[in-house]
């Protein structure tokens, strides 16, 4: 039946943190899903909404600051909860302004703090150069990440997160140490919007697989190859940042 093979996906704050193409990772993952023979439910978390009774996937995006700003606030008052989830293996992805509060904290550049959540264990500076272009991210876990980054945060990982890899093109978390995005579990974060899942199905992948074995116990791919994302990422690679 169709509903013994749903996964519900988590958006959120879609107001508020949806620039830079970033509903893209949504619409790519709902049409990953369905290849493999799912039916996707996407539930929008909004500020002030209800947080579902169950939840599969978690996923989010980048915003302004204003927007990220609201944002934090209405976080703060859900981290036991996003906390538990990632406990739990629930699979997540959040994407620059997600990553960052999904941290411990965000200093902008006129020195205020955003506090986060602490789900992963990154922290997170604004500065004075944006780092901007196509990034190469080599990755133990999904091979060579591709995605495009806008950004002006210095993000540093503790030693609760692991790189998601090692940038072979760009800056990724920041100029200095060479590393790209965050994992603590089951839960990544990237400053690699372009959208980043379009471009790399073995992430999509990692997520629907993650989520079908803890609700189904059980997980048979059946989406092949995506040619169209092969071509984007030979394109993505070819581009001068």
């Amino acid at each position: 039946m169709a509903d013994q093979r749903e996964l519900v996906i988590l958006s959120l704050y879609p107001r508020d943190m949806n620039i830079y193409g970033d509903r893209g990772n949504l619409l790519a993952l709902t049409r990953r899903a369905r290849a493999h023979g799912f039916e996707p439910r996407v539930v929008d978390l909004n500020i002030g909404d209800t947080l579902p009774e169950h939840v599969d996937i978690v996923i989010g995006g980048g915003g302004q600051d204003s927007g990220q700003i609201r944002v934090a606030a209405d976080l703060a008052g859900r981290a036991a909860e996003f906390q538990a989830l990632a406990e739990g293996g629930t699979p997540m992805l959040v994407i620059c302004g997600l990553y960052q509060l999904f941290g411990h904290r965000f200093v902008t550049t006129s020195g205020s703090t955003l506090q986060g959540i602490g789900v992963l264990d990154v922290e997170t500076r604004g500065g004075d150069e944006r780092m901007i272009g196509n990034v190469v991210v080599d990755s133990r876990d999904f091979g060579e990440i591709i995605g495009y980054e806008n950004h002006s945060g210095y993000t540093v990982l503790g030693s609760g997160s692991e790189p998601l890899g090692t940038v072979l093109q760009g800056a990724g978390n920041n100029p200095d140490d060479g590393s790209g995005g965050a994992r603590s579990g089951n839960v990544l974060g990237s400053y690699l919007h372009g959208s980043l899942l379009p471009k790399n199905p073995a992430i999509s992948d990692f997520l629907i697989a993650t989520a079908a074995q803890r609700r189904y116990d059980a997980f048979e791919p059946r989406a092949g190859v995506d040619q169209t994302a092969e071509r984007a990422r030979a394109a993505a690679k070819r581009r001068p940042r």
